[in-house]
């Protein structure tokens, strides 16, 4: 029979909170998601708007920032197959076409790098996972396109390779109202704190208040 009580009733949806050392991951913000003329556009203009607020507070706070954009080459393409298969609009992201540009709104700047990808997740056949553990990031803070599709799959792996999580309701577009508010709902029950921009910020301004915090020479 099935259990109709909420999750929270059963086990699910407890809260991870953000730890000290925070990174902001961008998915796939590029062109090819972010402009009404290309067939993998999502609605993204609120969440562009909500990644701008988020950016800022990263760079004032010194929190490292990570974005990531598919590209595909003539290897890229064989590669990744059976994934173009399932959405053939996606063979559109040639490696150097302006579909991979990161949407201008957002652009990253000097230091923050843009890492390619060819499947859904931030983390898969990318040296993401190095670079955060590199920084000695413990939180995640997602945002990105589409919310059902690669953020979920980065939002997972994030937890998988052992940082809290934060998927930021704002700041994640999908091409559908019904998988966007799905994913948030899965994701929140088992693998991330879905939350809003403010608490986002919040936990992006560690990095500062920990340096204030620490006294002159400290540790």
């Amino acid at each position: 029979m099935r259990d109709e009580r909420p999750l929270h009733e059963r086990g699910f949806g407890g809260r991870q909170g953000a730890g000290e050392r925070p990174a902001l991951v961008v998915v796939d913000f590029s062109r090819g998601f972010t402009d009404p003329a290309s067939p993998l556009a999502c609605d993204c203009d609120a969440a562009l708007e909500a990644t701008a607020r988020l950016l800022a507070a990263a760079r004032e706070s010194g929190a490292p920032v990570f974005y990531t954009t598919v590209a595909y080459d003539r290897d890229g393409l064989e590669r990744a197959a059976a994934f173009i298969a399932k959405s053939p609009a996606l063979a559109q992201l040639e490696a150097g076409s302006p579909w991979t540009e990161i949407d201008e709104r957002i652009a990253p700047r000097a230091g923050e790098p843009v890492l390619a990808k060819l499947f859904a997740s931030a983390f898969f056949d990318t040296p993401l996972a190095d670079r955060l553990r590199e920084a000695g990031v413990d939180t995640v803070v997602v945002v990105g396109a589409s919310t059902s599709g690669c953020v979920r799959a980065t939002a997972v792996d994030a937890l998988q390779h052992g940082h809290r999580v934060l998927v930021v309701a704002d700041a994640v577009a999908d091409r559908l109202t019904e998988a966007h508010e799905r994913a948030l709902l899965d994701l929140d029950a088992k693998y991330a704190d879905v939350v809003g921009v403010d608490e986002a910020l919040e936990a992006l301004r560690a990095p500062a208040r920990g340096d204030a915090a620490r006294p002159p020479g400290g540790r």
